[in-house]
């Protein structure tokens, strides 16, 4: 099951190392709180080669996670993960056109010019 998040970083938790069967591991954790009417906060697992993105990010900075659910028992109890699998920053959002970057479009001398030029003509001003 693959699903979305957006939101604002609120916490980057201490990164966790160790070594299993398969060989070492580390793993990070971060919180995120989503910008709707009542926002949540969430706490998502990044492992292995995502560690070093999460390491990267600043509180207050807005992302997109996409992420799996996966639940696993350990001794007669269950522990739910949200794992990482694509990290998006603002700035690879707009890079990629998914919004758009407003200060990447300064007001050039022509539009300043434009605008004077209406707001001293009153008369050409339409009735809608």
């Amino acid at each position: 099951m693959a699903l979305e998040l957006s939101g604002k970083v609120i916490s980057l938790l201490p990164e966790q190392t160790g070594s299993g069967k398969n060989g070492t591991w580390s793993k990070i954790d971060f919180v995120i709180e989503t910008e709707d009417q009542y926002p949540k906060k969430v706490c998502f697992s990044s492992w292995g080669d995502k560690v070093a993105q999460v390491k990267g990010l600043q509180p207050g900075q807005k992302v997109k996670v996409s992420f799996n659910v996966e639940s696993r028992e350990f001794n007669g109890k269950w522990y739910t993960d949200l794992r990482i699998w694509k990290l998006e920053t603002n700035s690879q959002n707009s890079a990629q056109g998914e919004g758009p970057d407003f200060d990447a479009y300064p007001i050039s001398a022509n539009d300043e010019y434009l605008s004077a030029a209406k707001d001293s003509n009153p008369s050409d001003d339409l009735p809608f």
